[in-house]
């Protein structure tokens, strides 16, 4: 079976990095000058298990192949369209394709395409892109757990497809639950990361639990509205990790932003807010945090011009 990945960043690289060590035939659709660049020194891949280059295979959306048997889609929420238009020539009707990305908003635009079959999926790992764009997993961490939407089974051939060393893969039955838990802590994470703009440990120091508690009630209250109340095991996770005293804990979306990168600040919590508003659901610190970081944006752009 021929694996298409959408993007060779941190996340894609590192479960493609997996899938080619386990011996599966994987091609990364990327930039023009990531793919020169990976057809130059190929993907460099550092694990806790090793330090390693693997040669690999890539596309730019003006080349041409026949449609793959799945392709995963690993960019960016703030890539996603583009990466929607560039794929569409590779998906034909048996395509399955699974995104893997954070929040919501990809989930219809996957179900509206016009061919190919959608998966859910989400993924678990801590991951970056150095300096000189290796791809570093940082713990042991590596796991996905897919889906179908309708509660059918995972087309046949997948799981064998996807279940190699290195990746902890979970067939879900209710892919949309799993979605909905993992986004409500990542919000939460976000909220509670930028709104303070600190550490978990620094901001449970400065008196900061009670508010710590409330973002993730808010999140899982907008959750629960929408017909998919967080599990217990997942709210027991969010609060193990956001009020862990001393923990170094903060959330993707705040290193983006203090970073300068492109952040998913309206994937992430400006559909919740929008969601949140359509069911009903009062969000106050939620609302505070995205006029801190729209008006961050703003002033960004007003700096530029």
């Amino acid at each position: 079976m021929r694996t298409l990945i959408v993007g060779a960043g941190a996340t894609g690289g590192a479960f493609g990095a997996r899938l080619q060590e386990a011996g599966r035939n994987v091609t990364y659709l990327v930039r023009a000058r990531r793919a020169e660049r990976l057809r130059r020194d190929g993907l460099r891949f550092v694990s806790p298990d090793g330090d390693r280059i693997l040669p690999v295979q890539v596309l730019t959306a003006d080349q041409e192949a026949k449609p793959f048997d799945l392709v995963v889609i690993a960019v960016k929420a703030t890539g996603l369209d583009a990466a929607l238009r560039d794929v569409g020539p590779f998906i034909g009707p048996g395509t399955a394709v699974l995104p893997i990305l954070n929040g919501l908003r990809h989930v219809d635009l996957i179900r509206d395409l016009p061919t190919g079959i959608p998966l859910g999926g989400l993924v678990k790992i801590v991951a970056t892109l150095d300096e000189e764009a290796a791809v570093v997993q940082m713990t042991a961490l590596a796991s996905m757990t897919i889906g179908t939407f309708d509660g059918s089974q995972v087309p046949g051939g997948l799981v064998d497809l996807l279940r190699v060393p290195g990746i902890d893969l979970a067939v879900s039955g209710d892919v949309m639950q799993s979605l909905w838990d993992k986004w409500a802590f990542i919000a939460a994470a976000g909220v509670v990361s930028c709104l303070f703009r600190n550490t978990v440990g620094n901001i449970l120091e400065a008196g900061g639990l009670g508010h710590i508690e409330a973002a993730i009630a808010e999140a899982e209250s907008v959750a629960a509205a929408a017909g998919f109340a967080t599990t217990g095991s997942s709210h027991d996770q969010s609060i193990g990790l956001l009020t862990e005293p001393g923990s170094a804990f903060t959330s993707s979306l705040y290193r983006d932003v203090i970073a300068g990168h492109a952040a998913e600040t309206e994937h992430i919590l400006g559909d919740l807010q929008s969601r949140a508003r359509h069911l009903g659901v009062v969000t106050p610190l939620l609302d505070l945090t995205l006029v801190q970081l729209r008006a961050g944006e703003v002033a960004g752009r007003n700096a530029r011009a």
